[in-house]
């Protein structure tokens, strides 16, 4: 499925660094000024060649500096409810972009009910959160500041005029939006940014290129396994996500017949799509535990397990999902394959005006 793709664009963009502030391969920090050459005024952006170009909005087109306001923005808990968080709070390197919990904690330490997803790649989706309720990335920025995530809620005003007291934050608006802060341009800032978070430097991808040592055998052998269950029927393409809702029975109780949480059911209204998930990228997966929705998964083993038995029997699953049959040994593989795909760039936080 993937053998034969052209890297050829890829690996050179990967080297000058994927977003502000990511380092390049040999782990050095990277300037500013020689990043995202993949942003051209009046062009797509284009960060991979071989991811294609973002559909970039029409009111909110890349350029460095608003990227680079929008990094400072999604590192800064001045934006958060209470002070005590950022964006980067809920999607941490080590932890492939999510936060290592079960189900996130927003601001006043409010428990949330889902976990936090990653953002690997987020600027290639179309519908955001796990149930897909955000239509943008613009809008999920929004709804992610104002709800439980960061808290800001009715302080969003307040927020907003503290942004703009601050004068490296309002030099910096003023150069981007030709004016001060707003509660709308904000959000923009961070969408920006976040679509730059781009991974697709990982052994795996070495591997297509053309470096045969990149992976092991194991992985290799993995990669086929991965291709005999079929879990490229989800897990498609360089993504590795199809970007829809399935049900595979996560949180499903048999004694009551029913999910702890309904997933796009919430937005669609639709029977079918009763505790339906968007499909996360398998990107830095081994990083990012405990897995699906809910976190209820420990573990990137117990997981592989649960699809391979074709998921949780209940009256929604996808059809799609059937049992793998796969021996002890082909999960080692496929295990050992999903590691190839951890992601070897970072990004790193920004001196904050």
């Amino acid at each position: 499925m993937f053998r034969g793709m052209s890297f050829s664009r890829v690996l050179p963009i990967l080297l000058t660094g994927v977003a502000a502030g990511l380092p390049g391969c040999a782990g050095e920090e990277t300037n500013l000024s020689a990043v995202n050459t993949a942003i051209v005024p009046g062009e797509p952006y284009k960060p991979l060649a071989n991811f294609g170009p973002m559909d970039i909005p029409a009111d909110n087109p890349m350029t460095q500096a608003k990227v680079e306001l929008g990094r400072q923005l999604y590192y800064d808990s001045r934006l958060s409810g209470d002070g005590s968080r950022s964006c980067y709070s809920c999607h941490l390197v080590e932890h492939g972009l999510t936060d290592g919990r079960a189900q996130a904690i927003g601001a006043y330490e409010k428990q949330l009910t889902r976990s936090s997803p990653t953002l690997w790649n987020i600027g290639f989706h179309s519908l955001f959160y796990w149930d897909g309720r955000a239509p943008s990335l613009e809008v999920q920025a929004a709804k992610a500041w104002s709800g439980g995530n960061m808290g800001a809620g009715d302080d969003v005003p307040a927020i907003v005029e503290k942004i703009n007291a601050i004068a490296g934050y309002k030099s910096q608006f003023e150069d981007v939006f030709a004016g001060p802060a707003t509660k709308d341009n904000i959000p923009q800032a961070l969408a920006a940014y976040m679509r730059t978070l781009v991974s697709g430097n990982t052994a795996f991808d070495r591997w297509q290129a053309g470096d045969e040592g990149a992976v092991s055998d194991g992985a290799k052998r993995g990669y086929e396994v991965f291709q005999k269950a079929k879990c490229g029927d989800c897990h498609s393409g360089t993504l590795f996500t199809d970007m829809v809702f399935h049900n595979v029975g996560i949180g499903y109780d048999s004694s009551s017949g029913e999910f702890a949480d309904i997933g796009r059911f919430k937005v669609t209204s639709q029977e079918s799509d009763t505790g339906a998930f968007k499909t996360p990228t398998l990107r830095d997966i081994s990083k990012s535990a405990p897995y699906f929705h809910d976190g209820s998964v420990a573990t990137l083993d117990s997981a592989v397990r649960v699809m391979a038995m074709g998921g949780i029997p209940n009256p929604h699953k996808d059809i799609k999902l059937k049992p793998a049959n796969l021996e002890e040994n082909e999960i080692q593989d496929l295990l050992e394959f999903l590691e190839t795909l951890d992601e070897d760039t970072a990004p790193t936080s920004p001196e904050l005006p």
